[in-house]
């Protein structure tokens, strides 16, 4: 069971270069396999024994919204809230005013494809660590680097994060775009907001700064959706095949 555990959605943003190349519908409904995005993260959440899960999505995607209130009205413990913010960061922040600032949460992106055996370890492991006390998150990364601007995890070698790198000469981790955090987060979110800042990446750089004990847990392969052939490899991830990223974005 999730032990409490909140889980959470970011699905606020345009999609506009799956539109540029031909992809119709808006990024939370392109399906993988068989499933649309956002539909696969509410079933592995719920294999995880979520009671909550809340989403944020962009207010102009009315597609999203019917999507999402129907799966409300066919019984999935989700609630939504509608928005258009400047970052994800921001979007975490207007979920926290939805969900609650009092409990651990286990938040990704809509567009974030992973092994649904492997979350499963993830969050057990998650659960662990803020029971004992041993750490304040659990940071998902991987060492496949598919992105056009990866965000590089430094840890030593008991996981334990020590920066958060633009870039890095010697790459070994980066972030796969899946975040565990214990309440403490949310302080530290709080102020990054006051202070004008803006991006996940900079959010977690504060949480460091502020002293969160934060670890890393490396998962296989993790696939963001951002082209329209980012949709056949996260297919392969889903079937649990190997995936090579792709020369052209490295």
């Amino acid at each position: 069971m999730d032990g409490g555990m909140r889980y959470a959605i970011i699905a606020a943003g345009e999609g506009s270069r799956l539109a540029e190349e031909g992809i119709s519908v808006p990024k939370p409904l392109v399906k993988v396999g068989d499933e649309c995005l956002v539909d696969r993260l509410v079933k592995v959440f719920m294999a995880q024994g979520a009671s909550d899960i809340f989403v944020i999505c962009r207010d102009t995607m009315q597609q999203v919204v019917d999507h999402l209130e129907q799966l409300r009205q066919n019984g999935m413990p989700v609630t939504y809230v509608t928005g258009h913010t400047p970052s994800s960061m921001h979007s975490l922040y207007e979920l926290s005013v939805l969900m609650g600032c009092d409990k651990p949460f286990c938040l990704t992106t809509v567009d974030t494809v992973f092994r649904g055996d492997e979350f499963a370890a993830y969050v057990a492991e998650l659960q662990r660590l803020l029971d004992s006390g041993e750490a304040d998150g659990l940071m998902g990364v991987t060492d496949y680097i598919d992105d056009e601007k990866p965000l590089y995890v430094s840890a030593d070698e008991r996981y334990t994060i020590t920066a958060f790198r633009d870039s890095d000469p010697l790459p070994h981790y980066v972030s796969a775009g899946i975040y565990g955090l214990s309440p403490r987060a949310f302080s530290t979110l709080h102020r990054c907001v006051e202070r004008g800042e803006s991006r996940m990446r900079n959010f977690q750089r504060a949480l460091l700064a502020d002293g969160l004990r934060l670890r890393a847990w490396p998962f296989s392969t993790v696939i963001d959706i951002d082209h329209a052939s980012d949709i056949a490899k996260a297919s392969l991830i889903v079937g649990h095949q190997e995936v090579q990223p792709s020369a052209s974005k490295n």
